[in-house]
């Protein structure tokens, strides 16, 4: 522990830095083919794996059963309807989950029926329900709706409190790469998309915008009065910045992520907690992502939008002038010959 807070020092201090705006060129290029990834991949399937909430259709829901084979499921609904590509799962430790497309009332009750014999329950323990497909488009809009709004505020947020638009574009490139990457994992994964997991990606964005706020802030007071200084550059005292407070972020991110990492792989993995899998897979990587985006793409990238202001420019010149001049002091003075 002692080893990581003398680390965490050094990096304060700058006796420690790692240049994280002068490899910009490389995390915008990880950053850009990550997100080309995330829009081929989910194209490439045919998009998300919509939950019955988007899409719409029949849900059977099987408690106190014996058996946690699929198979058995699938062929209780096949026997019905043929041709039909039923989605089972285990959603708890003794409860089936079995979705559909649109049914018939008789089907629905033929398939119902053949659940309780499959499974060897009371009619009691299998319930059905229902949702029509305009509440599932009802839902994918207010989804949107909810992505935008929150986009919107956060632009807005970041320009007033920061008071330049720069921090604010950077801010929202950073959410847009957690936003697209997040997406593109779960489209690799194949989990469904439910209203949780749309609740899991808006709190990742959330978490980003905090992490970004930060790490932002941290670089407004480096920079406070920067014309005057020919300490270091615009640049350095950003990368400076980001090395001040990445040990917060490793640590912000490593809390928040041991918790969600719990739930998805011994919660949802293990035990087979299949209702916390998409919220617990949104998290997990958009925390991950949304960590990441602000070291690596949002810092580097305000540093880059502001690197070619004049006054800026000159600031520079004035620090490798300073720089020339001590080293040339530094340069011990030739013996003069006899």
């Amino acid at each position: 522990m002692s080893g990581f807070a003398t680390f965490g020092n050094e990096l304060y201090t700058g006796k420690r830095s790692y240049d994280f705006v002068g490899a910009k060129k490389i995390w915008f290029i990880i950053a850009a083919v990550g997100v080309a990834l995330s829009i081929i991949i989910p194209a490439a399937k045919g998009g998300f794996n919509l939950g019955i909430e988007f899409r719409g259709g029949s849900e059977f829901t099987v408690s106190n059963v014996k058996t946690t084979d699929a198979a058995i499921g699938e062929k209780a609904v096949t026997d019905v309807v043929s041709g039909s590509v039923p989605r089972v799962a285990n959603v708890a430790g003794n409860t089936m989950r079995i979705q559909t497309d649109k049914l018939t009332d008789d089907e629905t009750l033929r398939i119902k029926q053949g659940l309780t014999s499959a499974y060897g329950v009371t009619d009691n323990e299998v319930t059905s329900t229902f949702v029509g497909p305009t509440w599932g488009a009802d839902v994918t809009k207010q989804a949107l709706i909810g992505l935008v709004v929150f986009v919107l505020l956060a632009a807005l947020l970041m320009a007033l409190y920061f008071r330049t638009w720069k921090m604010s574009l950077s801010a929202l490139a950073g959410m847009a790469v957690t936003m697209f990457i997040t997406a593109g994992v779960y489209a690799l994964s194949d989990f469904e998309v439910t209203p949780s997991a749309i609740i899991g990606f808006l709190t990742v964005l959330s978490y980003s915008l905090y992490d970004t706020v930060v790490v932002f802030d941290k670089i407004r007071e480096n920079t406070n009065g920067i014309d005057a200084s020919t300490r270091r550059t615009f640049g350095e005292e950003v990368n400076l910045a980001v090395n001040q407070t990445l040990v917060r972020s490793i640590n912000t991110m490593m809390v928040a992520i041991l918790p969600v990492g719990a739930i998805l792989f011994i919660g949802a993995g293990l035990l087979g907690a299949g209702t916390l899998r998409d919220l617990s897979l949104a998290l997990f990587v958009g925390i991950l992502i949304g960590t990441a985006a602000t070291i690596f793409v949002a810092a580097p990238m305000y540093a880059w939008l502001r690197q070619g202001e004049p006054d800026l420019v000159k600031q520079a010149r004035r620090v490798e002038q300073r720089r020339a001049g001590a080293a040339e002091r530094a340069v011990p003075a030739s013996p003069a010959k006899a």
